[in-house]
């Protein structure tokens, strides 16, 4: 019998996790969007196109995610460490190349009919990354899906990567497929432990938190449909803090 969770271990010297970005900022969030676990599974899948119904499967399917701190001894305990800030990268687009050069010039943006963009030259960018993060994402599928996905994971039809292509993952993403929550989120602490990182917080589906530093908020990245019209829906998330 298949098992529907399947746990996904998500790490990297840098992961980029963007839900509302505009090309000038390229923002991430603080943890892995649904829409970029879907992507990542699509890859992994080779499934590319606009993927209207197996995300239509996904859509009302959970997705919690823990992420885990390094560790450091102070005293006689070990604390976690402080979170790294956010990696900036300044880019511009479009400037410098030889307009003689037939392979320069093809690499300078253009309408779809191959003449001048509107506004076209160099365009700044600014992208963001996390550094040295490390995420255990217990993500539910659809059950006749599960064995497919789990080894597509282990032998991707496409590259995968943490939210861009330059966010290449360094440990193996697929840990596992389990028939409960629970079980994948006590295979995700062991996994930690031997790393030696402790929980910072997990981010829930819905409306869960209670106060403090916890919090509630809206996500526009339950992806509907990808390619090259890409549209997404809202959902509601907690952000929990590890006490």
């Amino acid at each position: 019998m298949s098992k529907p969770y399947l746990l996904l271990w998500l790490e990297a010297p840098l992961q980029s996790w963007g839900a509302d970005s505009k090309f000038g900022r390229r923002d991430t969030q603080a943890f892995p969007t649904k829409s970029g676990v879907l992507g990542l599974v699509c890859a992994a899948l080779g499934a590319g196109g606009e993927q209207r119904g197996l995300l239509a499967e996904f859509a009302a399917l959970t997705q919690t995610v823990v992420s885990f701190a390094r560790t450091k001894v102070k005293g006689e305990s070990v604390v976690k460490q402080e979170r790294e800030p956010l990696l900036r990268d300044f880019h511009m687009v479009g400037s410098g190349y030889d307009k003689q050069d037939p392979w320069a010039t093809m690499l300078i943006p253009k309408t779809s009919d191959g003449k001048p963009a509107v506004g076209g030259g160099s365009k700044m960018t600014y992208r963001y990354y996390l550094q040295d993060a490390a995420f255990a994402v217990v993500l539910e599928v659809p059950a006749d899906k599960s064995d497919a996905i789990a080894l597509a994971l282990q032998n991707p039809a496409w590259d995968v990567y943490l939210g861009r292509k330059n966010c290449v993952p360094t440990d193996f993403i697929y840990r596992g497929q389990f028939e409960c929550e629970e079980d994948a989120l006590t295979v995700a602490a062991s996994l930690a432990q031997q790393k030696s990182r402790m929980e910072d917080f997990r981010v829930l589906q819905g409306a869960l938190a209670e106060g403090g530093e916890d919090e509630t908020f809206t996500l526009n990245d339950v992806p509907v449909q990808f390619g090259e019209d890409k549209r997404y829906r809202d959902r509601q998330v907690s952000l929990i803090y590890a006490r």
